[in-house]
This record gives C-alpha cells, sequence and structure tokens, in this order.
C-alpha cells in the first residue's frame, strides 16, 4: 500500500492521544468512561487499521474490550463498514479480515489530505499565495441530487458560499472539483475561476473576508474548550514520567479515544483556511501541537513495548511529516 493509501486509512481515525486526567487511576476511571454517543465504536475500529489496508478483528477486539466497547457493537460496526461498501470481508471470528475497497480509499482520500495539511500548514514558512479560488455552479432542477452533492463536496472541501450557487475558497481546489463534477456527470454546469482579489459587500480585505464567510471565531471558541478541557495532560503525564510510573493500556486506549473524540467535534467543522486569513495565536494550531505532545509522551511511559494498534496510523504520520 501506498504512503498515500496509508495515509488516507488514518483520515476517519483523526488525531489522538490519552485523555484528561492525570495519572493511572484517573485515566480509566470516570474520564474513560463514556457513552456511545461520547465515543463511537465507528472511531474505535477504524483506528486499528492496519498500513495494508485490513482491520482484523483478532486487533479490533481486544482494544474494544478495554475501552468498555461490546463485542456486538463491534461486530454491528463491522457489518455497516461493509454495508456501506467501504470494507469487503474475509474470514470469520478472530480470524476475520476486512479489507477496504477502492470506494473506502477513496473516500477516506479527502480526511487524510486534510490531516497532513493541517499539521504542515501550522509550521511557519507555509505560506498563502493570496488567491481566492471560486467555483459557480447553475445545475437544473432535474438533476438536484448531484446539485446538492456538489454543494456539499465544496463544503467538505473547506468552500464558503458567497451566493447561492457561488462558493469560494483560499486553497487550489480545481482538480478536486472538477473530478466530483464529472463524477456526477455535471462538469458542463460547473465554472472555475481565480483571483487575487475579492471584494463581497465592500469588504476586500482577506482576514476580514475570511470571518465574514467562515465562522472563524465560533471556530476558535470551539478549540478554546477542547484546550481548556485537555490542556493539563501533558503535565500529568510528565509527572507521571518523573515518578516512573507504566501507563497500562486500560487507561491509554479509552483515554486516546476520548481525545480523539472531543478534538474531531472542533476538526471536522474546520475548514483549514491558511494561517494568514486567521486571528493568531490560532486555537487550532495549539490543539494540533497539544495532540501531538500528549499522544508522544503517553507512548513514552506506556507499559506495553509493541507499537498501539489503535491510531498507529496516525503515529506514523506524524513521523513522517517533514
Amino acid at each position: 500500500m501506498t504512503r498515500s493509501n496509508r495515509s488516507s486509512l488514518l483520515s476517519v481515525v483523526k488525531e489522538t492521544t490519552v485523555g484528561e486526567t492525570t495519572d493511572a487511576a484517573d485515566l480509566a476511571g470516570s474520564h474513560g468512561q463514556l457513552t456511545d454517543g461520547d465515543l463511537p465504536t465507528r472511531v474505535l475500529v477504524l483506528g486499528v487499521a492496519r498500513h495494508d489496508g485490513t482491520i482484523r478483528a483478532a486487533d479490533v477486539f481486544p482494544v474494544a474490550d478495554a475501552c468498555a466497547r461490546s463485542p456486538e457493537q463491534v461486530r454491528s460496526c463491522l457489518r455497516r463498514l461493509v454495508a456501506e461498501g467501504l470494507f469487503v470481508r474475509a474470514g470469520v471470528g478472530q480470524g476475520a479480515v476486512y479489507r477496504a475497497t477502492d470506494a473506502g480509499l477513496a473516500a477516506l482520500g479527502t480526511s487524510a489530505h486534510r490531516i497532513r495539511l493541517s499539521h504542515v500548514q501550522d509550521r511557519p514558512g507555509q505560506g498563502w499565495d493570496g488567491h481566492w479560488h471560486l467555483a459557480a455552479f447553475a445545475i437544473p432542477e432535474a438533476r438536484r441530487p448531484a446539485r446538492d452533492a456538489l454543494r456539499d463536496h465544496l463544503g467538505k472541501l473547506g468552500g464558503a458560499p458567497v451566493h447561492n450557487g457561488l462558493y469560494v475558497s483560499p486553497r487550489t481546489w480545481h482538480k478536486e472539483v472538477t473530478a466530483e463534477a464529472d463524477r456526477l456527470g455535471v462538469a458542463g454546469h460547473v465554472t472555475l475561476a481565480t483571483s487575487r482579489t475579492l471584494s463581497i459587500g465592500g469588504v476586500d480585505e482577506p482576514a476580514a473576508l475570511a470571518v465574514r464567510l467562515w465562522p472563524v471565531d465560533e471556530l476558535a471558541e470551539r478549540y478554546r474548550r477542547f484546550l481548556d478541557r485537555w490542556g493539563k495532560v501533558p503535565e500529568g503525564l510528565e509527572r507521571m514520567r518523573r515518578g516512573q510510573a507504566a501507563l497500562p493500556d486500560s487507561a491509554f486506549l479509552p483515554g486516546s479515544l476520548a481525545m480523539s473524540v472531543a478534538y474531531m467535534t472542533c476538526f471536522d467543522a474546520d475548514p483549514l483556511l491558511p494561517p494568514e486569513l486567521l486571528p493568531q495565536p490560532w486555537p487550532g494550531s495549539e490543539a494540533r501541537a497539544l495532540i501531538v505532545r500528549s499522544r508522544r509522551l503517553a507512548l513514552d511511559i506506556r507499559a506495553a513495548q509493541d507499537r498501539p494498534a489503535l491510531f498507529r496510523a496516525f503515529d506514523d504520520l506524524i513521523d513522517e511529516l517533514p
């Protein structure tokens, strides 16, 4: 499997690290006891995907048990992934292997790109080229499902509506928009353009336009709440390391999932605007730095010496970043 495809498996998992509390007992305690809504089994199942594009039942069930997920919850999730066409199953029981289909890898690819982009653009010197990229469409009512699908796709790419049928992004998206329009059979109804200037309602300053077009302030507040809740994790882990305490998987695994799910509530809504368009310091960058630091500290004091099955793809992505 290529490096790109390995990252695509990571994409639906998003980020992860350890939980909110400051010692092993706390990590396995009340903060790790989450409801089904707080801790989607899907995140857990996809989080153990291997580099060869497989999910092995033998990997999933021990992790699920440590995170208080029942075998039936896991089996139900795996059935849904197969029904959605994302994976195919071979074998039964603990020997079952679920392999990602082409459709599954394609669906996961956009999110993989978002994860890599989010970490890369936080580093100094990336820079925004100052161009606005526009996509306009006038799709007939008879093709309404395709029109709605294209609109949704533009939103997933981080685009913002300017007017009905007109979207804008600060990032190059010509290839992605064209591919989706072709897939939907509406390429003839789509117009793409790029401009160095954009004025909406008399506003043309880039950062001001970003606030007008995207919910920047609301997103910043989401990230701040995440930082307020999880910001002391590294301090607690450092204290455990100084005391030579080992972090058991009964604490490491549910903590990792808990923090991942909390972060995803921010990340999934983030259009990942270039830093030049955002207030600084940007709490989203702080949140990603917190995740990486916490994850590395947790791995350093983890009792087990092998690479953890849960979110191993995220660990590899972080190691591969330039």
